[in-house]
């Protein structure tokens, strides 16, 4: 396996960083571990130290959304930011090329399959079994529709070098002027459902049980006995029409032979694929989380066909039926496109920070952090800039431009607290900070060994999970809390840059790849979102710096260890 190049960064800066910590700790004693000495803590002294903060309010702009890891589809009302449209335009290529159908071809059934995100939790006596979905967000039924696609899924922008891959972007634009059109999306009709609703039921496909010759089995009534031949986890099952009774037989059946099925390139441009769209049809909706990479994920076309055989002197043939299968999977390009009717978020306060924060997944909103903005009083009473004072209070300046460690930071981390008066709706568990200039997480989320494969359990030492109330999983949120010690640490040990950081909400901590926003030139740097926030439905309000309630105000405490002579 390959790893990027902005792993490797990564792992060279952890490194580094490592070891420059390494040559200062040698002088202290760790308070908020288990590395503390006994022998020696009566040498040291530990204290606390907060800094002002500024927070404000950022637009989150169209986002690039082909060649994301997993889909959202459906329609979602947060009763607190308003509501969200999501739907899914993907090309599909045949799982083999050149195929022979045979003769008289008749066409049975075509299902269209894309399984959601579930784990078996029981299995009973008789192998059935019992599944929880995972992503599921909401309980209402929507109108679901399924349409050929008519609209091409370029690889490469036309506008830049030959090798430039295209981008699509969240509001349907691939570029200032290229916009998709939702005619060009809505092509035949294949399926329509006005009252869709993601169940959990295992999918079981059955088939005739027949006897050591091949004949049928009978019940007691003389019906033939059917047996369960797969399961499948639950999915969208979704059976396509077949328009004016030709559409199947003229687009894939009578171009056997043909270029249009002998190759990717001549298969994508000839049938682009099919563009799922949800409407809402209540107030509420469902919004569902799509595993399109799943190996049961495509378009079968279930088919009979005659076929010749002969026999072992190739003198006599008969003509026999014979069932086909013809697989379209989900490859290539696929594209979400948003569309929102969020409440009015104000433009956040640059100079002065924000009163009240607002976080939303999608193309909704994040903040902007900025450490030690402000002043703070120094030994002497003064009030004094509050970097300058936190970068004097932590090490001395050599006349060789290295420095000298004077305090150890044990500890350091932010809080945001949870404006209930302003939350009606569910709220998220996880909250990411980032590097926007960078475009990479901290430092803190490399180091923290707290792995998981489930959101809720990974990087909780430097990412908290939301405190609720009495700790209860459906108690109203408390705060976050962000652990940033080893950040601050960088910027004191290697004097690295106090630079703008980046704060969303998450579907999942764990999913930090980046997608392009648009447009690409940014007063705050931001060009890129992690796809945790692109796919978080959710959304959460915090109180700011410039709040009057002085106990929920943000605020970074950083905890220290300092010689005592």
């Amino acid at each position: 396996m390959t790893i990027p190049n902005t792993m490797l960064r990564n792992i060279f800066l952890i490194t580094a960083v490592t070891l420059s910590f390494s040559s200062c700790e040698k002088d202290f004693a760790s308070i908020d571990s288990d590395v503390v000495n006994s022998d020696n803590t009566s040498n040291f002294g530990t204290d606390f130290l907060n800094f002002p903060v500024k927070a404000y309010n950022k637009k989150i702009e169209p986002f690039q959304t082909n060649g994301l890891p997993v889909n959202l589809l459906g329609f979602n009302n947060d009763p607190t930011f308003g509501n969200s449209t999501i739907n899914f335009v993907g090309q599909m290529t045949p799982s083999a090329y050149d195929p022979e159908f045979g003769e008289n071809v008749t066409l049975d059934s075509v299902v269209l399959t894309i399984p959601y995100f579930s784990r078996a939790i029981e299995t009973d006596e008789d192998g059935n079994n019992t599944y929880l979905i995972d992503s599921i967000f909401g309980d209402t039924s929507i109108k679901l529709s399924v349409y050929k696609n008519n609209f091409f899924l370029r690889d490469f922008n036309p506008e830049l070098e030959f090798d430039s891959a295209q981008r699509y972007f969240s509001n349907g634009t691939s570029s200032s002027s290229d916009v998709i059109n939702a005619s060009d999306l809505e092509g035949e009709l294949l399926y329509e459902n006005l009252e869709f609703l993601p169940s959990a039921d295992e999918i079981r496909l059955t088939t005739v049980e027949v006897d050591e010759n091949g004949d049928p089995v009978l019940d007691e009534e003389g019906n033939e006995n059917t047996i369960v031949s797969t399961r499948q986890s639950p999915a969208i099952r979704a059976v396509l029409n077949n328009p004016n009774d030709t559409f199947w037989q003229g687009l894939i059946f009578d171009k056997e032979g043909q270029p249009e099925l002998s190759n990717e390139n001549n298969f994508t441009n000839y049938f682009r694929g099919l563009y799922l769209k949800a409407e809402a049809t209540g107030v509420d909706g469902t919004m569902m989380l799509l595993n399109l990479a799943s190996t049961n994920t495509n378009i079968t076309l279930y088919y009979t066909s005659d076929i010749e055989n002969t026999d072992d002197t190739g003198s006599d043939s008969e003509t026999q039926t014979q069932s086909g299968q013809f697989v379209m999977n989900f490859s290539g390009n696929g594209v979400s496109l948003y569309d929102n009717n969020f409440i009015t978020i104000p433009n956040g306060d640059t100079v002065n920070g924000d009163e009240t924060i607002y976080l939303k997944g999608g193309e909704g909103s994040m903040a902007m952090i900025e450490l030690f903005q402000g002043t703070v009083e120094d030994d002497d009473g003064n009030q004094v800039d509050a970097f300058d004072y936190f970068k004097r209070s932590f090490r001395e300046e050599n006349e060789d431009n290295t420095f000298t460690q004077k305090r150890l930071i044990n500890e350091a981390y932010l809080e945001f607290f949870v404006n209930q008066n302003l939350i009606n709706g569910e709220e998220p568990d996880r909250i990411y900070l980032f590097d926007p200039i960078r475009n990479t997480a901290l430092i803190d989320y490399f180091l923290d060994q707290s792995a998981s494969d489930t959101q809720i359990n990974a990087k909780i030492l430097h990412l908290e999970p939301l405190v609720r109330v009495d700790d209860e999983p459906n108690g109203k949120g408390v705060k976050y809390k962000v652990r940033i010690t080893e950040h601050l640490n960088n910027i004191i040990v290697r004097d690295s840059s106090n630079t703008k950081l980046g704060l969303v909400v998450t579907t999942n901590v764990n999913t930090i790849e980046n997608y392009s926003v648009k447009p690409e030139n940014d007063d705050d740097g931001v060009l890129q979102l992690p796809a945790g926030a692109i796919l978080s439905t959710r959304g959460t309000v915090l109180y700011g710096n410039n709040t009057n309630n002085e106990d929920k105000k943000v605020k970074l405490t950083v905890y220290y260890t300092e010689p005592d002579n």
